[in-house]
């Protein structure tokens, strides 16, 4: 075996060591952890780390992070996230969640799995070959509460994980793309996903008597109706801007205006820069949309994440690696409203995301985030060879042109 493929010998390693990893996987599906709580999941990482000879490093509070490879050669990351949903899981599965009301329903076992192979199958493959054989130094990143507003990627990124990172890699299950298909998108592969809440107030009064009070249903009306057309004014239509409310709630009766109502939703974009000014635009029209009806207002915004922007030779990197594995599983990924904050990262270091095929083929397609999903066991081997066919694309980089016109 020729010593300078990693992808060869990732590969095969992965076969021989199969029941292993999907063993990793079961357990961690079975034992779920909520974000910022991934005690035992984070000792579980580190544990399998050291036992194959690696010093992982712990972050602050969960996660960890580990290296391999030569020091003196360039540094790139993988990132998995390691944290579960509050949902009460009803896959019916062997292997079910013991937990009750958490739930891996975004297939964080399986990017966690991905990685946790991945640095174990290149430790052997520095063990059978020497360090000098990687042709870059990898850093892999299992991040804790990628699941809540408050991400774990910046408090990765604050502890330091980015030091001499030159670039970044993840995967993400996606159940809409069989298992073996790849999705890959250059530029806004995700959007930024912000929390609005808008309050209104007023004395209250009769509903037949609406000219003597101030109507807030009336008010709440009109910035239902009309906010996302005069967004669509203010803002390039083409940013894949919308604004959506999710739950609106005032009154108790149908004859009293009540005096306070409540509307809560999010504002997502494709487009950091329109992430950047959504707010002041955002907080301008509503006051505009509110001003006749002589309600008070107040404009609660939470700053979520920004778009997950994938960089064009990063990307180059992941589509030319599925096509040395398998040149018929490259598939365009669409730009989704979803928010992710593997963002963060791409905010310091060049980097991309693809979405990983997780659908067996068999019955509907299912959705994130659901109960009952199922995600296919056999994209964790595709994850795994992808990444090591990533690392590859820097040898033949080295090779070509030497690794420094990469990024």
């Amino acid at each position: 075996m020729d010593t300078a493929f990693v992808s060869t010998f990732v590969s095969s390693w992965v076969e021989e060591n199969r029941e292993t990893i999907r063993g990793w996987r079961r357990h961690l599906h079975s034992h779920p952890e909520l974000s910022h709580m991934e005690m035992s999941t984070t000792q579980f990482i580190l544990d399998t780390l050291r036992a194959v000879g690696l010093d992982p490093h712990p972050l602050p509070a969960t996660g960890a992070t580990v290296d391999i490879g030569p020091v003196d050669k360039p540094l790139i990351a993988f990132r998995g996230d390691i944290d579960a949903l509050p949902i009460t899981e009803e896959t019916g599965l062997d292997f079910a969640s013991e937990m009750p009301g958490v739930m891996h329903a975004c297939g964080h076992d399986i990017h966690t799995t991905v990685v946790l192979a991945l640095a174990c199958g290149l430790k052997a493959y520095v063990d059978a070959h020497g360090e000098d054989a990687l042709p870059v130094r990898v850093r892999v990143i299992f991040q804790p509460a990628e699941e809540v507003m408050d991400g774990g990627a910046v408090e990765v990124i604050a502890a330091g994980a980015l030091k001499d990172v030159q670039s970044i890699f993840a995967v993400h299950c996606e159940p809409k793309l069989r298992t073996g298909e790849i999705g890959v998108r250059t530029g806004p592969i995700t959007s930024a996903s912000d929390v609005v809440e808008i309050v209104l107030w007023g004395p209250g009064g009769h509903t037949s008597r609406p000219h003597l009070t101030t109507d807030l249903i009336y008010a709440t009306g009109k910035i239902i109706t009309e906010l996302p057309g005069l967004l669509s004014r203010r803002i390039d239509p083409r940013s894949g801007t919308v604004v959506t409310f999710g739950a609106v709630n005032g009154g108790a009766t149908f004859n009293a205006i009540p005096q306070e109502v409540r509307l809560l939703g999010t504002f997502r974009t494709a487009q950091v820069g329109v992430w950047r000014e959504g707010e002041k635009i955002l907080r301008e029209l509503v006051e505009d949309i509110v001003a006749p009806t002589n309600a008070e207002l107040e404009i609660k915004y939470t700053k979520g994440v920004p778009p997950v922007t994938n960089d064009d030779v990063a990307t180059a990197l992941i589509a030319q690696a599925v096509k040395d594995t398998d040149p018929h599983a490259l598939r365009e990924a669409p730009q989704s409203s979803g928010g992710e904050d593997f963002s963060w990262y791409l905010e310091h270091v060049p980097g991309s995301m693809a979405r990983l095929g997780s659908w067996n083929g068999e019955g509907e397609k299912p959705d994130l985030h659901q109960p009952d999903i199922i995600f296919d066991e056999r994209a964790i081997g595709v994850g795994i060879r992808l990444f090591a066919g990533v690392i590859e694309q820097f040898r033949k980089e080295t090779d070509a042109e030497g690794l420094g016109s990469a990024f």
